[in-house]
């Protein structure tokens, strides 16, 4: 142990993808804003001049030219407009350079049928893809940890509670697998909502399309898309793609916020259920002996990001026609990608707490015991006696107050009120021996808890193979959009 990796009473360091992200990403280079927005706009060029030549709008020779300039550029990382003025926005810059470089009848033609509206609707589809997919990727891995951990705590008996009080015996996996199902619900939302970025804008021109023959049907292919859009008007003034991601980004937040407030009462010094080990906890610089699930409140901060972003981004857009306008496709547009990095690094460090976390299984189970949790069973059994469930509650209730009050175990006191019943009305009345019972309505059951955890695990691969099926087809048009680009210069 080293001063570098230890803290107070802790071992070790943070773990590094925790690390990463809270105190590490910040201290890299950022990204390189040229070719963060010049790179999907060159595809989208490379893919509308390889259309326009098929379509016989624009010469081969002349496309030739233009593609290798275009070519050239993005070699070369767009170096030559890094530092050139760009006065009316970074695409005219970098299509005067084309102009200037290549002559007017060649960079001249790279802008025919298309209107800066269609483009940049294009653009932020294909800027999207790897935020997209990387928070889909996470959300699922964190499916996965639930689900893995769900079974392998199914049996692990404690007490569910309602108004932050003992209630009725569960397991930990019953918890587990309740909110692994949420979850994947959530991540369906995602993928929902995420369904706009495989349609195509291209074609839409300003808003009016254009009278060139242009072919959208082979844009779409080349980009990697599914379909274009079936109305000009729609394709330019709709950013309601970003309004989805946002609200599916809000409804994981509140699951990934709520779970996150379990777990830290949890972890807490008067209710231990769970441990977290060293490199998941913070220490205090000031108070040696603290032990600090920070990595819960960082979730909580995080996960709330998307909500702010939804609200900025509604507001932004309830302010413009419908029609393209910079509100919408601009200042709308702005709190999109923070929200999503902030809830892709909430949902990994919601996974690196349920793979590190270990239950306290003596303490859990004492919990559940300690609290009276297996009164609501018994009113149950003395309803199958004959007792109406009313009559049931108060003596079952009227048991508990004593048991509390003399300082006795639950079940002597129930035995000495309720000896003249059926003996099974007092049988196996320990929270274990009533979990494994509760099969009904979902409850925590070994089965039931088993095959809920089965019912999300199918539905989770259901979801990584269409995922997978989304990612081979960008790939493919990545290599057709390099071959149809190829297959013009060098027939020129």
């Amino acid at each position: 142990m080293t001063a570098s990796t230890a803290t107070g009473r802790l071992t070790s360091a943070v773990a590094p993808a925790a690390a990463d992200i809270l105190f590490d990403r910040h201290l890299r280079p950022p990204a390189d804003p040229v070719a963060a927005e010049l790179r999907p706009t060159s595809d989208v060029d490379r893919a509308h001049v390889v259309m326009l030549t098929e379509q016989g709008i624009v010469r081969r020779d002349t496309a030739a030219a233009l593609l290798a300039g275009i070519e050239a550029l993005r070699a070369d990382d767009f170096a030559p407009l890094r530092h050139r003025p760009a006065p009316r926005g970074r695409y005219l810059a970098y299509e005067g350079h084309l102009v200037e470089t290549l002559g007017e009848r060649t960079g001249g033609v790279l802008h025919s049928g298309r209107s800066r509206n269609d483009l940049n609707a294009t653009v932020l589809r294909l800027q999207l893809r790897r935020p997209y997919d990387r928070l889909l990727t996470e959300t699922d891995a964190l499916g996965r940890a639930l689900t893995t951990q769900g079974r392998r705590r199914h049996t692990v008996v404690m007490p569910a509670y309602t108004h932050h009080q003992p209630a009725i015996p569960t397991t930990y996996g019953h918890y587990l697998a309740g909110v692994a199902a949420a979850l994947v619900r959530d991540l369906d939302q995602l993928e929902h909502a995420g369904r706009e970025l495989d349609e195509n804008p291209l074609g839409a021109g300003a808003a009016g399309g254009t009278t060139l023959p242009v072919d959208p049907r082979r844009t779409t292919e080349l980009l990697g898309f599914t379909a274009p859009l079936g109305n000009s008007l729609h394709a330019v003034a709709s950013r309601d793609l970003v309004l989805r991601l946002l609200s599916a980004c809000s409804v994981l937040g509140v699951l990934l916020t709520r779970t996150a407030h379990d777990l830290q009462s949890w972890t807490s010094a008067e209710n231990p259920l769970l441990r977290l080990p060293d490199d998941l906890v913070g220490s205090s610089s000031m108070m040696p002996q603290k032990r600090n699930p920070f990595l819960l409140e960082n979730i909580q901060g995080k996960a709330a990001a998307a909500i702010g972003a939804l609200t900025a981004a509604t507001t932004a857009m309830s302010t413009a026609r419908f029609t393209n306008a910079i509100a919408v496709g601009t200042e709308a547009i702005a709190p999109l990608w923070p929200a999503l990095e902030a809830t892709t690094d909430a949902v990994l460090l919601l996974r690196l707490i349920v793979e590190g976390a270990q239950p306290d299984d003596d303490l859990m189970r004492r919990r559940a015991t300690e609290g009276h949790t297996a009164a609501t069973a018994l009113a149950e059994r003395l309803v199958v006696a004959g007792v109406p469930f009313r009559t049931a509650h108060h003596e079952v209730g009227n048991i508990s107050r004593i048991a509390l009050t003399a300082g006795r175990p639950f079940d002597e006191v129930a035995a000495e009120h309720l000896a003249g019943h059926p003996p099974e009305v007092l049988a196996a009345l320990d929270p274990a021996s009533i979990v494994t019972a509760a099969t009904a309505g979902g409850g925590p059951g070994p089965a039931s808890v088993l095959a809920a955890l089965q019912d999300t695990t199918d539905r989770l691969d259901a979801l990584r193979t269409r995922a997978a099926a989304r990612r081979a087809r960008w790939q493919a048009a990545e290599e057709a959009l390099a071959d149809a680009v190829s297959a013009v210069t060098n027939r020129s």
